[in-house]
């Protein structure tokens, strides 16, 4: 696809996103209004372990999907995380008829933008897996938006794939609003029996392919030094690509 397709393709939030991202310097924007999410409404949170968690299986890999705004930043977090064997960004909550950018985008397929991580259960859990989705992934007190993006294919969402992901998604959610580390209420759904279905190949690997692009350095990188400042025993210098594409 040309970067005058792919720009065409844009939902117009996020195409405001990057025409303001360069013609404006970031340190500019607050002129506008605007935040980069080290300093704003993204920024992370440091926020304690789950006290409820799945206990590791004898064998095999498992899966997990999580929304949290643009999956450009959210894949490109998880592909930082040791443990992480694959992420891949796709679509999940509506029909596999309706998985396409150009109809997701919008804001009326059910859809939101997601990540479907594959990982090793012996080296990291689901729970600590939510601990970065949370913490430091996205804003989950935000509704239907996330930064500069707004709509319901950016909402905060996780889709569990069977009854303890449910179950430890829940208890957690619960755990974090008692515990107020957040200013607001988690805005984050839940949303079993939802069905998962990869994006197109021009998505995937989208920040470490384009680490210097004006929406990924101001939205997404403070994501990655965020997990390196925050989590750094679950760091790996050496993000994990997916073949997605080849599949």
């Amino acid at each position: 696809m040309s970067m005058k397709t792919f720009l065409a393709s844009l939902p117009l939030e996020r195409l405001l996103a990057l025409a303001l991202a360069i013609a404006v310097p970031v340190g500019g924007l607050a002129l506008l209004g605007w935040q980069a999410p080290a300093a704003g409404g993204e920024r992370a949170v440091e926020i304690p372990p789950p006290a409820l968690d799945e206990a590791a299986p004898a064998a095999g890999r498992e899966k997990a999907v999580f929304a949290g705004g643009c999956f450009w930043g959210v894949q490109g977090v998880f592909q930082h995380v040791r443990g992480v064997t694959d992420a891949v960004a796709g679509y999940a909550g509506g029909a596999r008829a309706d998985a396409r950018y150009e109809i997701v985008g919008g804001g009326r397929s059910g859809h939101a933008e997601s990540v479907e991580v594959s990982y090793d259960p012996h080296e990291i859990s689901y729970g600590r897996l939510l601990q970065i989705y949370f913490s430091v992934a996205h804003d989950p007190t935000q509704r239907d938006r996330q930064g500069p993006d707004v709509g319901t294919q950016y909402r905060s969402a996780i889709f569990p794939r069977d009854e303890q992901q449910r179950s430890i998604a829940q208890a957690y959610v619960a755990q974090l609003d008692a515990a107020k580390v957040y200013a607001a209420p988690i805005a984050t759904t839940i949303e079993p029996g939802k069905a998962f279905f990869p994006a197109e190949a021009y998505h995937q690997n989208f920040l470490a392919r384009n680490p210097s692009y004006p929406y990924i350095a101001i939205n997404d990188l403070p994501k990655i030094e965020n997990l390196k400042r925050l989590f750094p025993e679950r760091w790996r210098d050496d993000a994990v690509l997916t073949a997605v594409a080849a599949r």
